[in-house]
């Protein structure tokens, strides 16, 4: 490696480190460290949903994130994110998520990933434990700090809410 890129690494990661970024994060990470931490922050996110916590449910939201989801308008940013959720907690406090199967993929470029899963949704509709099978899909960027944050994402039913 020429003496100019150790320096910018070496400088990029003091710089990283200071402003609260691991130091894992200064490194250029392989296509699969990223799905590794991709598939982390969605596991966060999914604990988040599944314990009511706005703030952890949204931790990895771009400021400006676009969110769709069948059967309202799109919403845009961290904020109208939250409090989309926070509605969404009040009129299903049972509502769950339950991982069926996920998938990461990287480009060669290494600047964004798509995470692409399916979820069962669990909720409690009028005393009746319902679930529902659903899609979700989220494009992920890297941000100039080094983090790794949601810029948009999808959420499709794959069949209406019955019986669990």
């Amino acid at each position: 490696m020429s003496g100019w890129k150790v320096s910018w690494v070496v400088v990029s990661a003091a710089a990283l480190v200071a402003t609260g970024v691991g130091v894992a994060d200064a490194k250029v990470l392989s296509r699969a460290d990223i799905a590794k931490l991709v598939k982390a922050h969605v596991a966060e996110v999914i604990d988040g949903i599944n314990h009511q916590d706005t703030i952890k449910a949204t931790k990895y939201d771009a400021k400006d994130m676009i969110s769709m989801e069948g059967g309202r308008p799109p919403s845009v940013g961290m904020q109208a994110d939250r409090e989309g959720l926070g509605a969404a907690f009040k009129y299903a406090p049972g509502w769950r998520l339950r991982l069926v199967e996920e998938t990461v993929d990287v480009p060669a470029s290494r600047e964004m990933a798509v995470y692409r899963s399916t979820y069962f949704q669990d909720s409690v509709e009028n005393g009746v434990a319902m679930t529902q099978k659903t899609n979700f899909l989220a494009g992920f960027e890297r941000e100039p700090n080094g983090e790794w944050k949601i810029a948009w994402q999808v959420v499709a039913a794959q069949e209406k809410p019955h019986k669990k």
